[in-house]
């Protein structure tokens, strides 16, 4: 299986509301939130994990071409999402290795300053305040979780590998994120969290021979959104 080229897809993810991505609960301070976000062990401040974006990427993409199986998610080893995501590891397909890698995505400079500009907002978090409703007595039960505050930014790169027989990797990637952007990312979608978009994008083509010096990286555009990106077929 002969490797072709990379794409480099980067740009920035806007948050339009509130993002809850859950992280660990073994250092609850008094009178902190018991829903916590996930943060960078180092400096603290909240970043959207590459698995988040992947795997919410993958189960939209498996619902709208009908590849979502009874059990979870598609392991047939044959199709396009398969191709792309990977396959179950006990599957004995020939697809080769995983085309997209997603990293995680950490907060920009001036997202970071404003967070720290804000009385609100805590290490990149401010916190919500809900109630739950028990439907027979109507007792309100006060609740918080923590956030981070919309029109947040974070950095994003997603690498998308094509190989010698591939088709449409990139096209499917593209697709994702779209799916993506009119779902939502994190926990509590449903109640308005979540929603985001892809801003500011650029797209390289590296192929194999710019790995080796003897080719030259190869911009396909810099785009507003992703309604802007038109990539020519040649």
């Amino acid at each position: 299986m002969k490797f072709q080229k990379n794409y480099i897809i980067s740009g920035e993810i806007l948050c339009r509301t509130g993002l809850h991505i859950g992280g660990s609960k073994d250092s609850i301070e008094i009178g902190g939130s018991d829903n916590v976000i996930i943060r960078d062990p180092i400096t603290r401040l909240p970043y959207i994990p590459g698995s988040s974006i992947k795997g919410k990427m993958r189960s939209l993409l498996e619902l709208a071409r009908e590849r979502l199986t009874k059990g979870g998610p598609c392991k047939c080893g044959e199709c396009e999402i398969c191709r792309v995501f990977g396959s179950a590891a006990d599957n004995t397909s020939n697809l080769g290795p995983t085309r997209i890698i997603v990293r995680d995505a950490f907060p920009t400079d001036e997202t970071i300053e404003t967070w720290n500009e804000s009385t609100d907002v805590v290490e990149g978090a401010e916190l919500k305040y809900e109630n739950t409703l028990d439907r027979i007595t109507s007792r309100a039960t006060p609740r918080n979780q923590e956030r981070v505050p919309r029109n947040s930014r974070f950095g994003f790169e997603i690498v998308v590998s094509e190989y010698e027989g591939d088709d449409d990797n990139l096209e499917l990637v593209l697709e994702g994120l779209k799916l993506l952007e009119d779902s939502y990312l994190g926990g509590s979608g449903t109640r308005g969290y979540g929603k985001i978009e892809f801003r500011d994008i650029k797209i390289m083509e590296r192929p194999a021979e710019y790995y080796r010096g003897e080719a030259a990286e190869e911009s396909l555009g810099d785009f507003e959104s992703l309604s802007t990106i038109k990539i020519s077929e040649e």
